[in-house]
């Protein structure tokens, strides 16, 4: 007596049955993907994408399905055996989307969108399909904006480079020029090469530009990555001589240079010559090799009918259910927990904040309302204290957020503190002793910050729900961790700013100013900061 057909043995090739386009079966998979990633690739499209530094990331996916019909003939040719492996990926995506999601770094949801992606593809298709359209999908990358504290800080420092750069072309001028951080000084007049200045909006398309080309351009991998390295140094390069240029103009004609129209012209001239650039060194490698640019670059694609055929063509195999139903399960987990209610203690509004501390008297200062746009906090205060026989008075800052998920948490003020000529001197975390309630002491960053002669002492920490942290990175994580365990992502900031006088002991001075101010402060925080324990709780849907 024969043994009766196993599911192996009635269907050895491991297809679904009724031969379900495997095309169509990824493509479902992307479609519960943008679902389940929805709320981060909202904010990048709605917000990330409005910026001038990655208003080409619209045209990113466009141009990855081009890439991929360039390559479908090889595409095609290719066996599509999912590869179980691929669910590691797919896993790893939609944990990136909760530490994301939870920690108020949105670029980890939106590399896990990436990374489940992949994770997708190799379920469905299997590896060596992946293989001959990777250039697509990592072309992906390309579309995400980089988080807000690391473009800042990217950016102080291309300012810095291209304001030196920039005063070595106009000094080349025979132009006497000085340079005090970021800002330019040519007598007459005074250019602060601002953010918008320092070339993060021609980087990142000219690094997508260039990546394009590498794909496209037909020669040895040693050329492909000179083409795509080169990105970099040229948009520093060419930035740099475009402020040197306005440098010039504007000590020749008057400040009218550097502004309007003319300003965003010299902008888009600039990143068309990059482009030019780069053309150039293809067309020297290719004419090195014998070949025309043209003939280099693979432009090409197949007939639509031919791109038609292939999406209804190999069926898919079980990897591919596999894959859906961990998708979905993914899917259902995250819904689940973004359902959960953040809990908001109880407290008093900054606005209550007491304008007389010990022997300290203050006033309530207003903040500029671009300010409060960019921080988006749920309550602020700016105060500036004195006391009798002090020459110098203290500035209070303090924030506070009820929820940090999604992309709303406090700022860092080692990011927003460089910027309009100030340069950080100092940087260090301390302790300041016998400040609070049991005598412990305060983990505060010390920041010494100067412009000209000019020089000021900031303290600052940041309050996280009962934790007193100077590391903005492990700020992140007890966001995730308070969010995931005890319903809480609340936190804020406090800064104090005093300056720096003259003499020997001017920066001993500041210190003990700052140090007794604290003092004072720490007893009525927690009014305002709440701590770990909480009186009372208010469920707030965000």
């Amino acid at each position: 007596m024969s043994e009766p057909a196993t599911a192996d043995t009635a269907n050895p090739s491991g297809r679904l049955p009724g031969r379900l386009p495997a095309l169509l079966l990824l493509a479902l998979l992307v479609a519960v993907l943008i679902f389940a990633f929805r709320d981060s690739l909202t904010w990048m499209v709605q917000r990330g994408w409005q910026k001038e530094e990655y208003n080409h990331g619209y045209l990113i996916p466009f141009v990855a399905a081009f890439l991929i019909a360039v390559r479908s003939r090889e595409f095609s040719a290719v066996p599509w055996n999912g590869s179980p492996s691929g669910l590691v990926l797919i896993g790893i995506g939609y944990v990136m989307l909760l530490l994301g999601q939870m920690s108020s770094v949105l670029t980890v949801s939106h590399f896990g969108f990436i990374v489940a992606l992949w994770g997708c593809f190799a379920t469905v298709l299997g590896w060596p399909a992946v293989k001959t359209i990777w250039p697509a999908l990592a072309y992906l990358v390309f579309m995400v904006p980089m988080p807000n504290f690391l473009e800042v800080k990217l950016t102080a420092g291309l300012q810095l480079i291209s304001t030196e750069i920039g005063v070595m072309v106009i000094r080349l001028a025979s132009i006497p020029v000085y340079a005090e951080g970021n800002v330019i000084d040519l007598g007459a007049y005074q250019l602060a090469v601002d953010e918008a200045c320092s070339g993060l909006r021609y980087l990142f398309p000219l690094m997508s530009f260039g990546f394009l080309c590498a794909v496209l351009f037909e020669a040895p991998a040693w050329q492909r990555v000179i083409v795509f390295a080169s990105s970099v140094p040229l948009t520093v390069l060419m930035n740099s001589v475009r402020i040197g240029v306005i440098g010039i103009l504007v000590n020749a004609y008057g400040v009218e240079q550097a502004e309007g129209f003319l300003h965003d012209f010299e902008g888009w001239v600039i990143f068309m010559v990059c482009v030019s650039i780069m053309f150039l060194m293809m067309y020297v490698m290719a004419r090195f090799s014998g070949r025309s640019l043209l003939k280099s670059l693979r432009l090409d694609t197949p007939p639509t009918g031919e791109i038609v055929r292939l999406l209804g063509g190999q069926p898919a195999r079980r990897s591919g259910a596999v894959a859906a139903a961990v998708v979905l399960t993914g899917t259902l987990l995250i819904g689940a927990v973004d359902a959960r209610e953040d809990i908001v203690p109880a407290r008093t509004s900054l606005n209550a904040f007491p304008l007389v501390l010990g022997p300290w008297r203050g006033g309530e200062q207003a903040t500029e309302q671009r300010v409060l746009d960019v921080l988006e906090a749920d309550d602020t205060i700016l105060a500036i204290y004195q006391r009798d026989a002090d020459p110098f008075p203290v500035a209070l800052w303090m924030t506070y957020y009820s929820s940090q998920r999604g992309d709303r948490a406090v700022h860092s003020p080692s990011v927003c503190l460089p910027g309009g000529g100030w340069n950080l001197r100092v940087f260090e975390p301390v302790q300041v002793p016998d400040v609070r309630a049991d005598g412990g002491d305060l983990p505060v960053n010390r920041v010494i910050i100067q412009m000209g002669d000019a020089r000021q002492l900031v303290y600052y920490w940041f309050w996280q729900r009962g934790r007193m942290l100077t590391n903005e990175y492990l700020v992140k994580w007890y966001i995730f961790w308070d969010g995931l365990t005890r319903n809480r992502t609340d936190g804020g900031l406090v800064r104090l700013t005093t300056p720096i006088g003259e003499g020997a002991d001017a920066e001993a001075e500041a210190d003990r100013r700052l140090q007794e101010f604290v003092r004072v402060l720490d007893p009525k925080l927690a009014y305002y900061l709440p701590g770990e324990n909480v009186v009372a709780r208010v469920a707030q849907n965000d």
